[in-house]
């Protein structure tokens, strides 16, 4: 089997958080390649109509979905009309997500707290739980990309509970990769994704670190798709996140907190933060 996918013309690509933003730029990169299916899960129904218009008549066939990824009954239950009335996806882009950018005990627990975990972590997990023993029984290649950040990466001011978020998500996704190795099933890969900030709105206000600018998104889902297509396990975007891991690793806290605050200016990135509005 070759380690990279050289063709998803008969292939069933799904995305979540994909009636905007890069959901909707994934799902043009799965048109151009003129996969067979295109499955578009989002929670705004005007948004999605729109998109599914957009990317009709291209060649792909085109599904729209309605769904709130923050509760189990509706993933249970869109996933069980993907299944019937589409089939099993080949790809699965768990992309959605949300930001809360505050300081911890500024967090409401239901709409902040709650939802953040829901949506940012559970989500991914019920909604890869869903498909993936059809894609491990169907025997055909499969890729499932788990969008984390490079905040799940580095503690970050402002960030404490979306960082617990896409924390749990590296340990999560890196973990099923191993797992689905060790049983054999190597035709399944998973590519955790773990970017700086993406100018899409979600950061506005944010200020990239030292050498870290704000990413172009269209380059960056272009880079995510050939990484799924790869079967890579890890991306890390841009350079930078991969240095700051490493010296996060080898320096005392110290240390590295006078590195990451006054050298590379991380922990002051979300003090102008205003998100989407």
């Amino acid at each position: 089997m070759p380690s990279t996918i050289e063709s998803l013309h008969n292939a069933t690509v799904m995305i979540t958080g994909a009636a905007m933003g890069m959901g909707k730029m994934y799902a043009h990169l799965a048109v151009k390649d003129r996969t067979a299916h295109v499955v578009l899960w989002d929670i705004n129904a005007e948004l999605l109509d729109a998109a599914v218009a957009e990317l009709s008549g291209q060649g792909s066939a085109i599904h729209g979905y309605v769904v709130d990824v923050s509760k189990l009954e509706d993933i249970e239950a869109t996933a069980e009309k993907v299944r019937s009335e589409v089939g099993n996806p080949d790809i699965l882009i768990n992309n959605a997500g949300i930001v809360r950018g505050k300081y911890f005990w500024e967090h409401d627990q239901r709409s902040d707290i709650a939802a953040t975990m829901a949506i940012n972590t559970l989500a991914l997990m019920h909604i890869t739980r869903e498909f993936l023993p059809g894609m491990i029984d169907g025997g055909r290649t499969s890729r499932i990309v788990n969008v984390a950040s490079a905040a799940g990466l580095l503690a970050n001011p402002r960030m404490s509970v979306y960082s617990s978020s896409k924390w749990a998500v590296i340990g999560w996704s890196d973990s099923l990769r191993l797992e689905l190795a060790q049983a054999g099933h190597q035709h399944v890969k998973v590519t955790t994704f773990c970017p700086s900030y993406i100018k899409t709105g979600m950061f506005e206000g944010a200020r990239g670190p030292l050498m870290t600018p704000l990413m172009e998104p269209e380059a960056v889902t272009e880079r995510v798709w050939q990484a799924m297509k790869e079967g890579a396990p890890m991306l890390m975007m841009p350079w930078t996140v991969k240095l700051s891991t490493a010296l996060r690793g080898i320096l005392p806290i110290a240390a590295w907190d006078v590195v990451a605050g006054r050298v590379f200016g991380v922990y002051k990135s979300m003090e102008h933060f205003t998100g989407r509005k």
